[in-house]
């Protein structure tokens, strides 16, 4: 696990194929989030600039079958995890 500054990624990044925030070879890279400190696996989105991520809750799954999320608010700090 090595960490890059924040600067060289996005300040925003979403999973889901439909968001204007998609990157698809970004995340094929991989992106490891710290939010508060902690390592966060199930992140849907993130914003540095607003601090806040959206965490999938569960499996649970809204009327169009997207992962239900909740969204919380702290310092956030993506990194990547595979260096090339």
């Amino acid at each position: 696990m090595s960490d890059t500054p924040s600067t060289t990624l996005p300040d925003r990044l979403s999973v889901n194929p439909n968001s204007p925030y998609y990157d698809e070879a970004l995340l094929e890279r991989g992106i490891g989030i710290r939010f508060k400190g902690v390592e966060k696996t199930n992140v849907e989105e993130y914003c540095v600039s607003e601090g806040w991520v959206r965490l999938s809750a569960g499996k649970t799954l809204d009327r169009a079958g997207n992962p239900m999320t909740v969204k919380l608010k702290g310092p956030v700090e993506p990194y990547l995890r595979d260096p090339e």
